[in-house]
């Protein structure tokens, strides 16, 4: 199962029902999320290999996972389903994801601080291996370079720029067009 930054237990279970049926319709799990509250939510953003999704691939993966879920039942108690696109100021919460908006700038946080803070923001250079592990490097407003190991990384988002914006552009259509 390929790895999720801030994926809870139950969050990662959930991920592992749900690659295989994903996979069947070509799509990709990108995030699960619950939320709780008096109404608990089961939010699953899903995408296609080339980032491309539109309403009927989640309304397909819908009801394949709610079948499946009524099934192995993971969740305690009533929750709602739902099922949408990562959208243009997408999380980023796997490797392939870092790598594929390198360049663009994005907000991470950390599960606890490095060099006394938890937020930072800048430009996504890549993901390196080192011998503590991996890290995702970004360059900040003032060109400084940082290394935030992956392990202690709870949350990253790109900002909506206008290159993201032509980015998407450009990709929806090598992809063949709109499809979000």
């Amino acid at each position: 199962m390929e790895r999720r930054i801030a994926a809870s237990p139950i969050e990662q279970q959930i991920a592992e029902l749900a690659a295989p049926v994903a996979e069947t319709l070509g799509l990709e799990i990108v995030r699960v999320r619950m939320t709780g509250g008096d109404r608990a939510v089961l939010q699953i953003m899903t995408e296609r290999a080339d980032g491309t999704v539109n309403i009927d691939d989640c309304a397909a993966l819908s009801r394949e996972l709610s079948a499946i879920l009524d099934v192995e039942d993971p969740i305690q108690g009533r929750y709602a389903l739902e099922v949408s696109s990562p959208g243009i100021d997408r999380p980023l919460t796997r490797d392939k994801d870092f790598a594929a908006y390198a360049g663009h700038v994005a907000k991470v946080e950390t599960a606890s601080p490095i060099d006394g803070r938890r937020r930072w923001r800048g430009t996504i250079l890549g993901l390196e291996d080192g011998p503590e592990g991996t890290v995702l490097r970004m360059e900040l407003d003032g060109g400084e370079i940082a290394a935030l190991p992956l392990d202690l990384v709870s949350g990253a988002k790109l900002v909506l720029t206008d290159a993201l914006i032509e980015a998407t552009k450009t990709r929806a259509a090598a992809a063949g067009g709109e499809k979000e």
